[in-house]
């Protein structure tokens, strides 16, 4: 019997997912107990951190996914070096959760993205489409000694997706209730949106897509006003001090991204240094106060939901349940209130779950999905042209 024969035999599987997302907070990493596959999945999570990364390190990432700092010597270091960090924290999870790092059966890792064109272009002849995740499996691997499923987006992309979302297939699993069209809201450093359709027998009436910016434009401008001091503003004090100005607000809404029509999916390739500089440019050049500059970027992050459910046609949610930083901004949910009142806008903590642990842990669900065998991506949601089974086994 092979390694992976014992673990997909097992009936209970220790697990540990790890994510490092646009935000470049740090490392997250949840364990949990996964118990059957596919649509028989049940998860109970045990622990979970995150890691933060040192303001040298988040800057460095940050530089390395604009293109402006260094080259291929520089994100090879970073590739290993992040595989180390990335092992840290699963010894740290582990430690919190009282368990023995040999008692993980695998590890699921996003890695951390520095590069995504999700849009077709020719290169030498070829049409393609190009996603970098770094963050060396074989590093996590040889310093834990378990079994590692990593580097998921490719094998979407490579099937014509665009290789985002990919939360869409663990929601579907754990949040589907039949007869309510359910939303399901991330706000991390990008916005993106899951939709459940009533009758969800399957996934293929799954709509998934990036709304548009997250905090990504928020935390830009509070570390851009504060000099680098302040990288997000801390449950919304600022932005509410402020109020929204109608002519920033149309400047932002030019934003082309906002009319393209799902599946569709973003990044900091798009909401980039420059992109904030010149929404503060605009700002200053209006003579608004900062403040002010902030809450309309604040109410933005919420318009371009709204705007994206009531402009594509698609089924509106009863329950709309927002997770990732975003979720803890009293500013941006009281927006969405206001914005879509046919909408009942919830936390995941106001149903019992984590908003901080769902990407981790959803990438503890698609790794098991791998080693079963079985396709995780959802072509609905991502535009690929069938069902591929995601992420790059490491033994």
């Amino acid at each position: 019997m092979t390694r992976l024969d014992f673990i997909n035999e097992k009936q209970e599987k220790t697990a540990i997912g790890l994510m490092s997302g646009t935000s470049v907070d740090g490392i997250d990493a949840a364990l949990l107990t996964i118990t059957g596959c596919g649509i028989e999945t049940r998860i109970t999570e045990r622990a979970f951190l995150t890691v933060p990364y040192l303001q040298e390190v988040r800057q460095r990432l940050l530089a390395l996914a604009s293109g402006s700092f260094g080259g291929s010597e520089e994100l090879s270091a970073m590739n290993v070096y992040l595989g180390e960090l990335f092992a840290d924290a699963c010894f740290r999870v582990c430690k919190k959760a009282k368990v023995d790092i040999s008692a993980v059966d695998f590890i699921g890792s996003h890695g951390h993205t520095v590069f995504h064109a999700p849009n077709e272009r020719r290169y030498f002849g070829k049409k393609i489409k190009s996603t970098l995740q770094i963050g060396e499996a074989a590093v996590i691997a040889e310093r834990t000694g378990c079994v590692i499923v990593a580097d998921f987006r490719v094998r979407d992309v490579a099937a014509g997706g665009a290789g985002a979302p990919l939360v869409p297939f663990t929601e579907y699993l754990l949040y589907r209730e039949p007869g309510t069209v359910i939303g399901l809201q991330n706000i991390g450093g990008i916005g993106n949106i899951t939709l459940l359709p009533a009758d969800a027998a399957d996934m293929d009436g799954i709509v998934a897509f990036d709304t548009g910016p997250g905090n990504v434009l928020i935390d830009g401008l509070m570390r851009l006003i504060s000099g680098g001091t302040q990288n997000y503003d801390e449950d919304g004090t600022f932005a509410a001090s402020g109020t929204v100005d109608s002519t920033l607000l149309e400047f932002l809404k030019n934003d082309p991204y906002l009319q393209v029509k799902p599946p569709k999916t973003t990044g900091r390739e798009h909401y980039s240094q420059a992109f904030i500089q010149a929404l503060y440019d605009k700002g200053k050049a209006l003579q608004l106060p900062l403040e002010t500059i902030v809450r309309t970027v604040t109410y933005y992050t919420a318009y371009t939901i709204a705007y994206s459910l009531t402009t594509f046609a698609l089924p509106m949610p009863q329950k709309l349940i927002v997770g990732g930083g975003g979720s803890k901004n009293p500013v941006i949910l009281d927006d969405l209130r206001q914005l879509l009142p046919a909408c009942s806008v919830m936390t995941n903590e106001d149903i019992g779950k984590n908003s901080d642990s769902k990407e981790a842990c959803a990438f503890a669900v698609l790794a098991n999905e791998a080693l079963c065998g079985n396709p995780n991506n959802v072509p609905s949601a991502t535009g690929a042209k069938k069902f591929v089974v995601m992420g790059k086994i490491c033994i």
